[in-house]
């Protein structure tokens, strides 16, 4: 691959990402030596107009040269890119997306934010989703709330079914703290819990309240006592919570369709035009949306100091962060945009509780317009990561649960998106978005790809790239389901013979690595190789590199000048060996997969 200028948002290029307003930082652009440019500079918005800044030379030598620029945070949003012209170069642009020897627009600039940033903690956690009915039973038996069918923890679910949603398991909160040493011992240090207030199904986003915890999961005590277990080992508990609507037997809206002069008829949208006569999130009749222009409303959910958003952070419960269901239709309807307000407000008030707490948003398109830095930290990256990578690696055949706009990806496409998407948001709201493989919306890595090889692949790109892995329970053990449903199967704890050893092996050495990883942590991202059926990249920070590649089929290689990328020693951490002869270094991929090398 081509040697171009490289800048990012990490902290080899940036001297502070998160900056107070009117700070001066300083920005440094790698150049190759080959480019000789006779002019380096910024261009930076002030207040909406174009500034030029000269850069000055850091140093160089013969392979590449340093260019620093001093930059003026004069808003929140500080918005730059680099100019270069003359020598070698010509004219061009090194933006967020790369180099560009034209002229492009604006929403490619690189964006630093001066609000304040996610918690420290984040930077180097791994995250553990669990759909508690389907994870650990503690064998405990509760009174029925009525809409369950009960099933033996073998079976599998029935795929979308009239009834698939009352399928009841028996998993529980107390099962979890039961397996804590399994998650401690993957590697996991934050387990996200999809929603667990009484409700109507199984899956628990169509709430009754969000008062209590649900007595079939275990209580309030049952809550209580994972989250002091799991602080007693360092690890963070993250719930979920829907802003966006409700379910049909939630206590505000059997008030609202009760009686028309109550104060909660005015929490939802009732409109006869509609096809239910009010608005509901996806035409589901059972899910009624709120209409968050309501004051009262929004205090009950956020603000007041008894809101559901402040009270399950405090004791006993002390939940860590929220992940905010269908955080991307939430506060919108029609004329009607106030999500960004609600993302504030929700972000102000979890800081009266914490002030180390986490705040992530489920977005399913392009989030950037959402993230400018003082709302949500990030969001659950399905545009930007999982679609590109299943594109990448996908199997032939369809499945159920694929996005019909998941087409087959070339390595070079799959680099193209994943840069698209990157380019259009603060470096550290992207470091800060969760990137998954699979979920339990969707179908499990597995089905989707067909294979192990492929599997650890995508696995490779999940720890090796920015942002935070985010790991659905039993996709350490090559679990398979090809939709939703039939992903929510239960972890079957009493059959070793249905867990993939190998794929665990492979799960517990990389997310080790990205929890204890310097370059993971704080690194840039250069890649090195991008090839149709093998990708090359290295992290790089200012204590540590590291080498990655991915093949999605055997026998794919290629090699790096070993000078000019600064290869001189290598040492294997995944994988096979690397062969370093006639000033390359030769990287063979015997079989699809990942390989690791630390740069010593």
């Amino acid at each position: 691959m081509t040697l171009r200028p490289h800048h990012d948002g990490s902290s080899l290029y940036v001297s502070d990402a998160a900056p107070a307003l009117l700070d001066v930082v300083q920005v440094r652009l790698r150049v190759p030596a080959s480019w000789d440019p006779e002019y380096v500079g910024i261009r930076w918005l002030h207040d909406a107009e174009g500034q030029h800044t000269p850069a000055t030379l850091l140093r160089s030598n013969e392979t590449e040269a340093w260019w620093q620029a001093d930059l003026l945070i004069r808003n929140p949003i500080a918005k730059y890119r680099w100019l270069l012209r003359g020598g070698n170069v010509g004219f061009g642009w090194v933006t967020a997306t790369g180099w560009h020897d034209y002229d492009v627009a604006d929403g490619e600039d690189f964006i630093i934010s001066a609000y304040d940033t996610a918690p420290d903690w984040s930077k180097s956690t791994v995250v553990y989703q669990i759909f508690p009915d389907r994870f650990a039973s503690s064998g405990a038996r509760y009174e029925p709330a009525g809409w369950e069918i009960p099933r033996a923890w073998d079976e599998i679910p029935e795929p979308r079914t009239p009834r698939t949603g009352q399928f009841y398991y028996g998993g529980d909160l107390p099962g979890v703290t039961g397996k804590l040493d399994h998650i401690e011992g993957l590697g996991i240090d934050t387990m996200y819990f999809t929603p667990i207030f009484p409700a109507g199904s199984a899956h628990r986003y169509d709430a009754k309240t969000y008062e209590s915890i649900d007595p079939l999961l275990g209580g309030e005590e049952g809550l209580a006592q994972l989250t002091a277990a799991a602080h007693a080992r360092g690890m963070r508990v993250i719930g979920d919570l829907t802003l966006n609507h409700c379910g049909i037997t939630h206590e505000w809206f059997e008030t609202a369709l009760a009686d028309d002069a109550s104060a909660e008829r005015g929490y939802f949208f009732f409109d006869s035009s509609t096809a239910h006569g009010y608005e509901t999130w996806a035409n589901a009749r059972t899910l009624p949306k709120f209409d968050l222009r309501n004051d009262q409303l929004v205090g009950r959910l956020i603000t007041d100091e008894s809101s559901i958003v402040r009270t399950w952070m405090r004791a006993p419960y002390q939940l860590d962060g929220w992940r905010i269901d269908a955080a991307n239709v939430m506060g919108r309807r029609r004329h009607i945009d106030v999500t960004h307000e609600i993302a504030r407000q929700t972000r102000a008030a979890m800081a009266l509780e914490s002030d180390d707490f986490l705040l992530i948003a489920e977005h399913t398109q392009d989030a950037s317009d959402d993230l400018s830095g003082d709302g949500w930290h990030g969001t659950m990256n399905y545009s930007g990561f999982t679609k590109p990578v299943w594109g990448w690696l996908r199997r032939d055949e369809d499945i159920m649960g694929m996005d019909k706009s998941v087409a087959h990806f070339t390595g070079v496409q799959m680099v193209k998106s994943i840069t698209a998407y990157m380019g259009r948001m603060p470096w550290r709201s992207w470091c800060g978005t969760w990137n998954y493989l699979g979920s339990h919306d969707t179908a499990r890595p597995l089905s989707v790809m067909g294979t192990r090889d492929r599997q650890i692949a995508g696995l490779g790109l999940l720890i090796g790239l920015p942002g935070t892995p985010m790991i659905f329970a039993g996709d350490e053990i090559g679990l398979e389901g090809d939709c939703d449903d039939l992903s929510r199967r239960t972890f079957p704890w009493d059959q070793p013979e249905l867990w993939d050893f190998v794929t665990f092996d492979a799960y517990k050495q990389l997310v080790h690595l990205r929890r204890s990883s310097h370059a993971l942590r704080d690194g840039g991202l250069r890649w090195v190789h991008v090839g149709n059926d093998v990708v090359g990249w290295l992290r790089e920070s200012d204590q540590e590199r590291l080498l990655f590649a991915v093949a999605r089929s055997a026998n794919q290689s290629f090699s790096l000048d070993a000078t000019a990328w600064g290869l001189s020693s290598i040492e294997t951490v995944y994988g096979s060996d690397v062969l370093h002869a006639d000033g390359n270094v030769h990287v063979q991929m015997h079989d699809a997969g990942a390989g690791v090398w630390r740069l010593t």
